[in-house]
């Protein structure tokens, strides 16, 4: 459905409202310089904060890419969306009177947020029914455990609103029906409901368990988890995403911590509601969980909004999962810890306990002293590699050295890399000084050789920029005027992990396309034809070409000029789309060739720093080694062929890491003949082709 046309008078009272840093930093973390704030641009591969965001001229603008503008084009370059769906967003979210310039239309779009409104007062229609039954005679035995078994106070159980859904079939569904007059398919919108396998009626989704509203940022019911009385699966029930609830995009208690969160300069992430709701019983209301996913970005980032110092502890499970769910929340913010952007914390507490335990068996005071003694994230990364490891071992000690040396290479080189690198040393060490220097050596010379990133402008020569520019322009005139061949392209695209244009212009056009794609297709088809299980013939009936140009010139005059040879080819330029999967194979081989060259430089680089130990050393130490052997069990030198097959493994250890580095050099070398086939195969069939 095409949007409405939206009335300047929205458009104006979005620009004024929509606060840059506001808007920004839902996505960057972003720290506060003077009276501007900077952060990682997310436009480019940045490695420190290039971008400044002015609350001043509420603008923002990259010194490295050169993006820049208000708070609508960010999200519009950040989120892939068109004008018009980041005003009506913006709107939205501040609650701004919409208009539009078409009386139906405005009608129509009136209905559709206001059914949001009718999600949310469902839901908490829905949260009171459940109090009211924790309180009913058939609540009792739930009312029991919260009060017994998990000792909450009445204050508390108001406080965070605890329910209990009866074990009924459709005690809720006809409560709501007959008291409220609210049809059954508005209960199912809002994830209460299921409907019945035959397609006749619905029933409740919860059933026979103790209820936890969720609550957005602005205190609205979004959701509820249901925990299990009788033991049966699964243990906790989440509703399921709505139009109105997504689990990767809220924090269950942050309207409660946020304010607390910013008072203390610090936010405690824990796994469950229960551990949550016991936290801040307990006096420690700086506490919120994710909502039965790990830990995501956007999450992160509203905490690091809520605390100035960006200081994050996780406290998770110390089981399997919890230990998993920990890893995946670090790797979400990892590039973000190690360039200093926040301060992430990792609290595993003693005997496998969860934070609920810890606290009926010790108190608030001794949790307060564990959080202030949590290791930061990398120091319990180390000890994970080495928890359990047997270090006299030899396959141990190698496995426990290639983990921690992947580790430490995330690390920059400064003061910090190679503090790390003293630690890790004496650790492996055993406390033998002439051999922890000698590792803390050996470990150095590893981690540079592991500092790649795939990206780097390290390894970039002049010229090469221009080569990259025109294969991705090549690519895009493809798409646009070939439009037979549009589901190919982007399956090679993806195939090749080339979608991701270098060059911002280029990227902002492939984000239009998609935008453009997305509505008429949806966003799951356009992700099949990514994947190459759908043929997405009916991608070739948008005129991209004449629909790109109109929305230019509306949005984004100042780009039209530099995409217009791209909307607009000229007649040599159209001549060459005659043959457009030839020319698809070369500049998809052109693009991924450079990243195959750049790979090639740095692990030359790595290999030619290795220290190589030749074969006539290898035999002098044998040597030695057998006439130690000799004098202590008073025996002759083994057989010679014993000896050439000690020779040959010793040197393979010894030599390990250089020869690895060998062996990934010569693969990629052989991955770029393979590439240069494919365009010279490609030329070979052009000037085969007979003449017209």
């Amino acid at each position: 459905m095409s949007l409405p046309r939206l009335h300047p008078r929205t458009i104006e009272a979005v620009k004024e409202r929509a606060d840059i840093v506001d808007v920004v930093g839902e996505h960057v973390v972003l720290k506060k310089k003077g009276r501007e704030y900077v952060g990682i641009c997310p436009f480019h591969d940045d490695t420190s904060p290039s971008m400044t965001v002015s609350p001043a001229k509420q603008f923002y603008y990259c010194f490295s890419c050169g993006a820049g503008g208000n708070a609508i084009k960010f999200l519009m370059e950040h989120q892939r969306q068109s004008f018009s769906d980041v005003v009506l967003e913006l709107a939205r979210k501040y609650q701004l009177p919409i208009e539009t310039l078409d009386g139906p239309q405005q009608e129509r779009l009136r209905k559709q947020l206001s059914r949001r409104e009718q999600l949310h007062r469902v839901l908490t229609l829905a949260a009171g029914w459940f109090r009211s039954q924790l309180r009913a005679p058939e609540g009792a035995a739930a009312l029991a455990y919260l009060r017994d078994s998990r000792g909450l106070s009445e204050a508390t159980l108001e406080a965070f609103e605890l329910g209990y859904a009866p074990d009924r079939w459709d005690g809720l569904l006809s409560h709501l029906q007959q008291v409220e007059g609210l049809a059954p398919e508005l209960l199912e919108a809002a994830g209460l409901v299921v409907p019945r396998k035959g397609g006749e009626g619905f029933y409740d989704r919860f059933r026979h368990r103790v209820m936890v509203p969720i609550k957005d940022r602005q205190g609205r019911v979004i959701g509820f988890g249901g925990r299990s009385l009788d033991g049966g699966e699964p243990k906790y029930l989440n509703s399921p995403e709505t139009e109105v609830f997504e689990k990767g995009k809220h924090l269950f208690g942050l309207d409660k911590a946020s304010n607390a969160i910013r008072k203390d300069d610090r936010a405690v992430v824990v796994e469950g509601y229960f551990d949550v709701i016991a936290l801040h019983a307990a006096g420690i209301t700086n506490a919120v969980a994710a909502l039965g996913t790990a830990l995501s970005s956007q999450q992160i980032t509203q905490l690091c909004r809520c605390c100035e110092s960006r200081r994050l502890i996780l406290n998770f499970d110390s089981d399997g999962a919890g230990v998993r769910a920990a890893q995946r929340a670090i790797g979400e913010v990892e590039q973000l810890a190690l360039q200093g952007q926040l301060e992430l914390r990792v609290l595993h507490l003693p005997a496998g306990k969860d934070p609920d335990e810890f606290l009926k068996g010790q108190g608030a005071g001794d949790y307060r002293s564990l959080l202030d003694q949590a290791p930061l994230w990398l120091d319990w990364q180390i000890e994970q590699v080495l928890e359990g490891r047997d270090l006299a071992r030899p396959d141990q000690f190698q496995q426990v050295v290639t983990a921690l040396v992947a580790l430490l290479g995330k690390l920059p080189q400064s003061a910090v890399r190679s503090h790390y690198l003293q630690r890790v040393a004496e650790r492996l060490s055993g406390g033998q000084a002439r051999l922890a220097i000698q590792l803390e050596d050996d470990l150095r010379q590893q981690v540079k050789g592991q500092r790649w990133h795939g990206r780097s402008q390290k390894w970039e020569q002049p010229g090469e920029a221009g080569l990259r520019e025109r294969a991705e322009a090549e690519l895009l005139r493809l798409y646009l005027h070939c439009p037979s061949h549009r589901a190919a392209i982007r399956a090679e695209l993806r195939q090749r992990e080339l979608d991701d244009f270098a060059l911002q212009h280029h990227r902002l056009l492939w984000a239009a396309i998609s935008a453009l794609e997305e509505d008429n297709l949806g966003v799951g088809r356009l992700e099949a034809i990514n994947r190459g299980s759908d043929p997405g013939h009916d991608l070739g009936d948008l005129e991209l070409p004449r629909l790109l140009g109109d929305q230019l010139v509306v949005e984004q005059s100042a780009l039209l000029s530099r995409l217009t040879p791209l909307l607009e080819p000229n007649e040599l330029q159209r001549m060459a789309l005659s043959q457009p999967m030839l020319q698809l194979r070369g500049a998809t081989a052109a693009l991924e060739r450079q990243k195959s060259v750049k790979r090639c430089r740095h692990l030359l680089d790595a290999w030619s720093t290795q220290r190589l130990e030749t074969l006539e050393r290898c035999i002098a130490r044998l040597l030695d080694e057998e006439r130690q052997e000799a004098r202590a069990a008073a025996s002759g030198l083994a057989p010679v062929s014993d000896m050439e097959a000690r020779i040959e493994a010793l040197f393979t250890q010894l030599n390990g890491d250089a020869l690895r580095f060998q062996e990934l050099y010569y693969n990629e070398r052989k991955h770029l003949e393979h590439l240069d086939s494919q365009r010279r195969a490609g030329y070979g069939e052009v000037m085969a082709q007979p003449a017209a």
